[in-house]
């Protein structure tokens, strides 16, 4: 899987490029965990993401466990429909913040 990776001032943005399911979520929770102890404050920019598993979705709900615990902070940004639809019939939707761009999640952040 390839994750882009950028910063916005003291938010690290990441961007997973097509599928994250069970043989590469290990990857990107390292990328996502290393990137919440560095920052406190990602982005996951979902522009890219294409399909998303059960394994992925856990992978983002121990990374907002980390980032709350720490007091950071964890946005999702441009959901696409396949994976926005999981999002929604899975209750995730409530459980992130979840913006339709990157500019509009960016200035979410305090």
């Amino acid at each position: 899987m390839d994750i882009q990776e950028q910063r916005q001032g003291n938010i690290i943005v990441l961007g997973p490029v097509g599928r994250l399911d069970s043989l590469n979520c290990r990857e990107f929770e390292s990328r996502l965990l290393s990137a919440l102890n560095e920052s406190g404050k990602v982005l996951v920019d979902c522009a890219a993401l294409e399909y998303i598993s059960s394994a992925g979705l856990r992978v983002l709900l121990v990374a907002a466990k980390q980032a709350r615990a720490a007091n950071g902070q964890l946005a999702l940004a441009a959901l696409r429909d396949n994976p926005r639809e999981v999002f929604d019939i899975s209750g995730f939707s409530a459980i992130f913040s979840i913006h339709s761009t990157v500019e509009t999640a960016i200035a979410s952040f305090g």
